[in-house]
């Protein structure tokens, strides 16, 4: 097994996982939970990234050449999902929680494109590449990046005791402005790559 892969497996995916900077992002969007439902929230989000990060290690490049999508395609359409989310929360619009409304937020947006974006769905397509035998490096380099992904997100629950109903509001509305901005940055990449290669 080369493990210089599976450091910069695990490093790459937990950093663009971004665990500590996705917990408000849970808790605004599993508001009005109980903290049993948010963990199992969280718990399919994290098999749902991991199951898409295999099957992208192994396959994505296949399948984006079959579907002829480009990376550039899946940032824009990332981005237009944050930013569709971004702008329930700057309207004052997750206060149920999504599950009740029909969808799923732990597929999306947080297994996609949160914990497993455009980004680190290219990465571990160019780890896989990067040595003759990197299957079981970049396998074990994922579902550990997962892993501590998924203790942080657990401490969720914790942090919405410490910042109670009103911060709950602020960080809310702030990070709704952050969220729109992170979304026009991914989707403007895509676009960049899209019409000015």
């Amino acid at each position: 097994m080369d493990t210089s892969i599976l450091v910069q497996t695990f490093v790459a995916v937990f950093v663009l996982a971004d665990a500590v900077g996705n917990i408000p992002i849970v808790l605004i969007l599993t508001k009005g939970m109980t903290p049993e439902e948010r963990n199992k929230v969280i718990d399919k989000a994290i098999i749902v990234a991991i199951a898409v990060l295999l099957l992208f290690a192994f396959a994505g490049q296949i399948i984006l050449t079959y579907l002829e999508i480009s990376v550039a395609s899946l940032r824009v359409a990332g981005g237009l999902l944050l930013l569709l989310i971004s702008l329930q929360m700057l309207r004052g619009e997750l206060d149920t929680p999504i599950l009740e409304e029909g969808r799923d937020v732990a597929i999306t947006p947080l297994a996609l494109p949160l914990l497993a974006g455009p980004g680190t769905l290219t990465t571990v397509m160019l780890l896989m590449s990067k040595s003759q035998n990197p299957y079981l490096a970049v396998m074990l380099g994922i579902v550990a990046a997962m892993f501590v992904t998924w203790l942080i997100l657990r401490l969720a629950n914790r942090i919405e005791t410490l910042i109670g109903a009103e911060g709950g509001v602020i960080i809310t509305q702030l990070l709704g402005f952050l969220l729109a901005a992170l979304a026009i940055e991914i989707g403007s990449t895509g676009i960049r790559e899209l019409f000015l290669k």
